[in-house]
């Protein structure tokens, strides 16, 4: 079925499942410690997703967001300390994970729900399923990034985007003709698989992929720090427990 959609909002039952303040989510965050002592301990991911789910009789949806928050400690530590500040991006290049960073934003700007994870990454809830679509919100959260990126002189930009995904040249250009625009200094490459590309470079590499995150040198929380500095309304659901992070 054709993609229609001109914004990535939230899913219809989210309002329901993520009521903000009330016992659920106290509930979901009970759930994301649970499922992150389990990872601690090595057992499987999918049979203690499963056990954490069945616990809190959680919707599919519901456990999604757990298993997009939960990250066993050790995890957790290590990503804390090879997390940058903006003071250290300065004159840096940087390394983009295109898709995983633009649909956060574009999900916040369209009123997404936004999470808040142990590890203190933002994560979105959408899904492109090996296709991406530009929505209303893909210029602005492009300018977004651009500007927030430019004024911490941080540079020359490299954005990696999946060849796979469908529509990724299309985005390429999007992403070209913008810093063009606003001479922003970035170079866009459409590859087989970011991940592995990323997780080995030595720069700075933005990105909220568990994966890729673990790997990195040092990695900077760019979609939290843009969400929280200029859109101070975003649907953000915090799962991150009483940990500062």
């Amino acid at each position: 079925m054709p993609d229609h959609r001109k914004h990535r909002g939230p899913h219809p039952e989210d309002t329901q499942l993520f009521a903000v303040g009330d016992s659920r989510e106290t509930r979901l965050a009970n759930a994301v410690s649970d499922l992150s002592w389990l990872m601690g301990r090595g057992y499987a991911s999918v049979s203690s997703s499963k056990l954490v789910g069945d616990r809190y009789n959680l919707a599919a949806r519901q456990l999604l967001a757990v298993s997009r928050c939960a990250c066993s400690d050790a995890d957790r530590e290590l990503r804390l300390e090879q997390r940058v500040s903006t003071d250290d991006v300065a004159y840096e290049p940087v390394w983009i994970d295109g898709y995983n960073v633009l649909t956060s934003i574009e999900a916040a700007l369209s009123h997404g729900v936004i999470l808040k994870a142990r590890d203190g990454c933002f994560r979105d809830m959408a899904s492109m399923h090996g296709s991406y679509r530009k929505v209303q919100e893909t210029v602005p959260a492009i300018q977004m990034l651009g500007k927030a990126i430019a004024g911490w002189e941080a540079g020359p930009c490299t954005w990696l985007l999946d060849r796979p995904v469908s529509n990724s040249g299309r985005l390429k250009g999007i992403l070209i003709e913008q810093a063009q625009q606003h001479g922003w200094d970035w170079q866009v490459e459409l590859v087989a698989d970011p991940d592995p590309i990323l997780s080995a470079s030595e720069h700075i590499v933005v990105s909220a992929d568990s994966q890729i995150i673990n790997q990195a040198s040092r990695h900077l929380n760019l979609v939290r720090i843009v969400l929280e500095q200029h859109v101070p309304d975003a649907w953000v659901i915090d799962l991150s427990g009483s940990e500062s992070a």
